[in-house]
């Protein structure tokens, strides 16, 4: 019998003020009801799914977005395929109307394909929904992102973001599971990834205990929320994530943010890097590495650095933008010449 997740916990009414400063900070996830209830798009959504894609073609700009899809023999999982050598949907480019107009057709097929089109940006594909729809919480210069799709499955990942996702239309029931469990995700591969972000390679809604025993323990401290149109949800910074929509016609805008400038290089290059460049020497050399590491990164720098003036710590020294240039130059360098 599988563990049986706890509910996330609500909130009702939250103010930007509230989620500053007391949803953020908490570091846990947060079901904000009705938080985007009162969006015209919300009402469009509780009319049909006609008068939802009605009002979404309205900003449409043209432009070409990525769909994917799936066999209706799939149930809506999009994944790898069983040898682990591609995946087990398409990947088409075609312009957001024509999204629309297929899950539109889709809803009278008794067997209808799995489609999905994710992290759409409204200000260069549907220029104007932000206008109508506001979001108050986050700063404006934050990039809303639409997905629309029928029944499908996203497979558990994480984000290097924080994240609200806003339900719009259908029914959405999201399980999270904290990053402190990552030992006990069964992760797939790092360099080819469905969508982006590495996966679990467990089917969260059936699990294979036999060959994924530990993910016992990452369903027991899973938590859940099943989110209406109008409800949003706050996703902490990498925490694992499986999304289920549970109707024909599903609609949810999302803002991602982090709190590093975007000029800073992404830590997953670094972990990148380490797999190839430190994970495989003799096991002596790797507690050396292990801490290089400690002393240089994860102190926070300041061990390392307490003997050296700011003024003598080069590319250790605070962080800037101009550095980051340099360092990324020099990291290049130093790859090109490695054969």
């Amino acid at each position: 019998m599988n563990p049986e997740p706890v509910a996330i916990a609500q909130w009702h009414g939250v103010t930007p003020a509230q989620f500053q400063q007391e949803i953020v900070p908490a570091g846990v996830p947060a079901v904000m009801r009705g938080l985007v209830g009162q969006w015209p798009a919300v009402a469009a959504g509780r009319t049909s799914p006609a008068a939802m894609a009605n009002y979404l073609a309205r900003f449409a700009s043209g432009g070409p977005v990525h769909l994917m899809v799936g066999d209706p023999a799939l149930g809506g999982r999009f994944f790898y395929n069983d040898s682990l050598t591609g995946v087990n949907f398409d990947n088409v480019s075609t312009p957001l109307p024509d999204v629309l107009a297929s899950l539109l057709q889709a809803l009278d097929a008794p067997a209808p394909p799995a489609l999905y089109a994710g992290a759409i940006s409204i200000p260069a594909q549907m220029p104007g929904f932000a206008r109508e729809n506001g979001f108050g919480l986050l700063n404006p210069a934050i990039e809303p992102k639409i997905w629309l799709g029928n029944r499908v499955t996203v497979a558990t990942h994480f984000d290097m973001s924080f994240n609200v996702a806003c339900v719009v239309a259908g029914r959405r029931r999201f399980t999270l599971i904290p990053p402190e469990q990552l030992e006990n995700m069964y992760v797939g591969p790092l360099e080819f990834t469905l969508a982006g972000p590495p996966v679990s390679m467990v089917r969260l809604e059936a699990p294979d205990f036999e060959k994924f025993p530990r993910f016992r323990d990452a369903l027991a401290a899973a938590q859940f929320a099943d989110l209406e149109p109008g409800d949003a949800l706050f996703i902490p910074y990498m925490w694992w994530h499986h999304v289920e929509s549970r109707d024909r016609f599903n609609v949810l805008v999302n803002y991602w943010w982090d709190d590093v400038p975007a000029w800073q290089s992404s830590p997953f290059w670094a972990l990148m890097l380490a797999i190839h460049a430190v994970r495989n020497l003799p096991p002596e050399h790797r507690k050396l590495w292990r801490q290089q590491f400690e002393h240089f990164v994860f102190s926070g720098g300041e061990e390392a650095l307490a003997h050296l003036a700011e003024s003598q710590r080069g590319l250790q020294g605070t962080p800037s933008k101009q550095k980051a240039e340099v360092m990324r130059n020099y990291i290049a360098r130093m790859l090109a010449t490695r054969s």
